[in-house]
């Protein structure tokens, strides 16, 4: 590993101008102990951290090549076209959506980088320069829909996608009558590509992931590590017993426990909970650490958002557990709320109300706190963790 400096003159770099004029212009495949295999490493991430500390997570030198499936056949992109993915640098969706799959499908990328995101400029600059597909994680969507889209020019925009949490049929619902364009949803990791989504050639249903990607074997599996039937909830594992596919992480760096733990029997573990109908939609349910048990029930906090986000008060909101000792957890709501709405004892009753009606009595947030802003990481993750350890604290 070595560090480059643009500027020169710093103690341990390499000086990028001088290395990049003495470079040759004709590439030479280097050979012997410099050359470079599939399986050695070539980058490593930080995953986002949602349930807890982040890892290290190392990826080899085919995975730009999975991420032709991200790009040219989840995200749609085409040549000669325009690909925005909303994405800081520092994190594995900048290269799902600004590098690898888009240049090897010879996509141009609109880059736009802000300080603190404003949906009336993000939706100005898109119209601007004609942005033909389009990738954001939900809480951007949540936004933008609360926006007069009427007022913006949408003509080159063809393809959206959307990942990074489960998309609240609600917003798929909005972006649909202003846009006329359908959510494509998506899902995968730090540790992999775009694993299952909803693909061209299938018909969305809001708030599904969709189906297993192009060479990857994907199964949910119960507690007792057997395939869940059509309905059943299970954690998405992918299978590994015939070869890593193309795009999955090699390992966590120095955390060779870690790795076990995700890593073993012929399959790696997401942690992350699904079921699957019977036409083959997985549908999310939740990290297996934010699944909430009260009174014997499960609880994804998935549902309880969507509801809640149905109604016209909420802008964003989580769900969580906090531990109680009748039905060892209740279900908690922290809000956001949109313009207009002021936080009250109504409100909260009305909310609650709402969310009965929507899903199940049982599942009402009987705790409901109102912020200005949810914990985040910096991919725009609701760090649900964050407020379980804040309620947990004051317990």
């Amino acid at each position: 590993p070595f560090l480059a400096s643009l500027n020169g003159g710093r103690e341990g770099w390499l000086d990028f101008t001088k290395e990049l004029e003495e470079a040759s212009a004709d590439f030479t495949r280097p050979e012997g102990e410099a050359a470079t295999k599939n399986e050695d490493i070539a980058l490593l991430y930080f995953s986002s951290g949602t349930t807890g500390l982040p890892k290290m997570v190392q990826h080899d030198f085919a995975y730009p090549l999975g991420h032709i499936i991200t790009a040219k056949y989840w995200q749609n992109v085409q040549d000669e076209g325009l690909h925005f993915t909303v994405a800081d640098s520092g994190w594995a969706k900048c290269v799902w959506g600004k590098l690898y799959g888009q240049w090897i499908s010879g996509t141009a990328v609109f880059v736009y980088d802000y300080e603190r995101f404003d949906a009336k400029n993000m939706l100005k600059f898109a119209s601007k320069y004609g942005v033909t597909t389009f990738c954001a994680p939900p809480t951007i969507y949540r936004f933008l829909i609360k926006e007069d889209l009427s007022q913006y020019d949408f003509s080159s925009l063809e393809y959206c996608v959307v990942a990074g949490e489960p998309l609240n049929p609600e917003v798929y619902e909005r972006f649909l009558e202003f846009t006329g364009l359908k959510l494509m949803e998506g899902f995968g990791q730090t540790e992999s590509i775009v694993s299952i989504a909803t693909y061209p050639w299938m018909e969305p249903k809001p708030g599904s992931m969709g189906k297993p990607s192009p060479e990857y074997d994907i199964e949910l599996l119960n507690l007792d590590g057997e395939v869940c039937d059509f309905g059943e909830e299970g954690e998405i594992v992918i299978n590994t017993s015939k070869g890593k596919p193309v795009g999955l992480f090699s390992g966590y760096r120095s955390d060779e426990k870690k790795t076990n733990e995700v890593w073993h029997d012929g399959y790696y573990h997401t942690g992350d909970m699904a079921w699957k109908d019977e036409d083959g939609y997985f549908w999310f349910v939740g990290r297996s650490d934010d699944i909430i048990k009260s009174s014997g029930y499960k609880i994804g906090p998935f549902e309880v958002e969507s509801a809640l986000i149905e109604h016209p008060a909420v802008l964003e909101c989580a769900i969580t557990g906090v531990p109680d000792d009748t039905r060892g957890q209740i279900v908690k709501a922290t809000i956001v709320l949109a313009k207009g709405y002021e936080a009250s004892e109504e409100l909260k009753k009305e909310l609650q109300y709402h969310v009965k009606k929507a899903t199940a009595p049982y599942k009402y947030p009987r705790a409901v706190d109102f912020v200005d802003e949810l914990p985040k990481t910096i991919s725009g993750k609701i760090r649900r963790v964050e407020i379980r350890d804040h309620d947990e604290g004051k317990n």
